[in-house]
């Protein structure tokens, strides 16, 4: 099988948006318009095929923390806890207090600094310096250059001390591989304790640093605000994420909730329950499946109550939950949804894509200050109890965490001698590829019609709307039938094609 484009639907052109950037992975979209210059159809394409899940077949269970981190550079951990959680499920092992502790700082630390990476890197360019700015200064340096060399110093700190953590729970900066089945392989001593509350504290202040920079490079622009509240960039779904047993807001643990568009609650559902609600559908261009709800079905590429399309981002999980699970992220909380519907209580659901981003701040805050009252346990350093050996026949185990860019489920089934017989792995973008399909087109169909100059700005503000989800395309792409697609292309030296070749 090989991907190609999917064919022109009508007599006119194609426009091509090859790479798209400031993402994870790779991607490209392909515009068709009519003979009348409208956009018919909008596709986005990812042509890549990585396989993690037919590599895990035949592993050891107990690699599966080691292994599937290496999916992702940006968000191992997000992977480390999912899988550490379908271990223990697998050999049916309840941690203890401690290590049920250590995991969830060191993931809130996490989160912090992955959320930082994605708002300053990939999304601050776009409101910093203009959508339709020019391309040379809109990145990482030239948002630096306006906002000052100390902004800059502050975002490549908290990345510092988001490494130094990682260092101190797993033994080095990056792919920390401490979580294992049954809890974590070392202890917390108490000098480790108090550095990792000094990093927690610093955390909370750099979070609400980045809030005072939203709000002043982006709410307190017209412009921007208008962009947001009546852009094309909008979609009624459902919405998803991890909630505790008081349906506050948590990215380690809980159960996921679903919403309508309304804010009614569709389920509620144990990690081991995620095939009874969600199923995975394929198409012919894309290595993405695109998972919808069961109880409502796949209608195709369209929002609305009777569409099983949903939202696994910032957004859906602040719409998920009844609250915030601290203070300041709480006020954060309130001011987000009293700006954007006029009820301060977040009953009302907020459906602007581009809004994401906001709510990507508010859970920063959240992450920070959960962290800092984690590292304050008296139990975080207790010498021995951080793992519970499992002991029990190894079958079958689901673990979820909220990945930063949407819900994550590792699944795995062994056989008796805990050798992975099948792997299934819904990443964060996974759960958002058809609702970043849908925001794809419909931000193209608003920006481009009869007898409008597509411009690089134009075609910049289409790959706005993906930018909101902060996708990870490599975490997503794992199996689908087939091949991978090769096509080998001679050009001249001015660029020119002069012979092409394909796999067939």
């Amino acid at each position: 099988m090989t991907i190609a484009p999917p064919p022109a639907t009508s007599s006119g052109r194609r426009i091509s948006i090859d790479p798209i950037t400031r993402l994870e992975g790779h991607g490209k979209i392909d515009i068709f318009l009519d003979a009348e210059g409208n956009v018919a159809d909008c596709f986005l394409q990812i042509p890549e095929l990585r396989g993690f899940e037919k590599f895990c077949e035949g592993r050891p269970v107990e690699e599966m923390p080691r292994i599937t981190p290496r999916i992702c550079g940006v968000c191992p951990e997000a992977h480390l806890m999912a899988s550490a959680k379908a271990c223990d499920a697998v050999y049916k092992v309840s941690l203890p207090l401690t290590a049920r502790l250590i995991r969830e700082l060191q993931y809130d630390i996490f989160y912090v600094t992955d959320h930082a990476t994605h708002f300053y890197a990939l999304a601050a360019p776009d409101f910093v310096m203009g959508p339709t700015s020019d391309p040379a200064e809109r990145n990482l340096i030239g948002v630096i250059r306006k906002l000052g060399v100390e902004v800059g110093r502050k975002v490549i700190q908290a990345r510092k001390w988001g490494h130094e953590a990682a260092s101190i729970f797993g033994g080095r900066p990056a792919n920390p591989e401490n979580a294992i089945p049954g809890g974590v392989s070392k202890p917390i001593t108490a000098q480790e304790r108090d550095r990792l509350e000094e990093i927690a504290r610093a955390m909370v202040d750099f979070s609400r640093f980045t809030l005072v920079v939203l709000r002043e490079q982006v709410l307190a622009n017209p412009q921007y605000v208008d962009l947001i509240l009546n852009g094309p960039y909008c979609h009624r779904t459902y919405s998803m994420g991890l909630v505790d047993d008081k349906n506050r807001t948590n990215f380690y643990d809980g159960k996921v909730r679903v919403v309508d568009p309304d804010g009614h609650e569709l389920c509620k559902y144990a990690p081991r329950d995620y095939a009874k609600h969600i199923a995975e559908r394929v198409e012919p261009w894309t290595y993405l499946k695109f998972p919808y709800l069961t109880q409502v079905g796949w209608r195709g590429f369209v929002d609305g109550k009777q569409s099983g399309v949903y939202r696994a981002t910032p957004q859906a999980r602040l719409n998920v939950a009844d609250s915030m699970s601290t203070p300041l992220a709480q006020e954060a909380y309130e001011e987000y949804f009293e700006t954007l519907t006029g009820d301060r209580s977040g009953r009302t659901m907020v459906h602007q894509t581009l809004a994401i981003h906001w709510a990507r701040v508010i859970e920063m805050i959240n992450a920070a200050e959960r962290a800092a009252e984690l590292v304050r346990h008296p139990e975080l350093t207790h010498p021995e109890n951080y793992r519970t050996i499992p002991h029990d026949t190894p079958t079958e185990g689901v673990g979820i965490v909220e990945a930063p860019r949407g819900t994550l489920v590792h699944h795995y089934v062994t056989d008796e001698n805990g050798l992975v017989r099948k792997a299934n792995l819904v990443v964060g973008t996974t759960n958002n590829h058809a609702a970043i399909c849908m925001s794809i087109k419909q931000a193209a169909q608003g920006l481009i019609t009869r007898g409008s100059e597509v411009t690089e700005g134009v075609l910049n503000m289409i790959e706005m709307a993906f930018r909101a989800y902060d996708p990870c395309f490599g975490c997503a792409t794992h199996s689908l039938p087939g091949q991978m697609p090769m096509v080998v292309r001679v050009r001249e030296a001015d660029g020119t094609v002069v012979q092409e070749g394909r796999r067939v």
